[in-house]
């Protein structure tokens, strides 16, 4: 059980960071104000790259870094 909370841990922390990444990505595409930025777009794009990172991070599953012992 310990494992998988360690996995669920890092997935949706990786989740997190793309779906950072890509809203960055989408919004620095040509977007010259905050209000030429098309936000249904932006969520859409980050939302998609958000359950991409997911479903990668269960092809991961043995490779999730584990706490060190003391």
């Amino acid at each position: 059980m310990d494992k998988l909370r360690l996995y669920a841990d890092y997935a949706i922390e990786r989740s997190a960071k793309t779906i950072a990444q890509a809203a960055l990505a989408v919004i620095s595409s040509g977007a010259v104000g905050l209000f030429d930025v098309d936000w249904v777009h932006v969520v859409s794009v980050a939302s998609l790259a958000g359950v991409m990172s997911l479903l990668t991070s269960v092809l991961q599953y043995d490779r999730v870094p584990t706490e060190e012992k003391q």
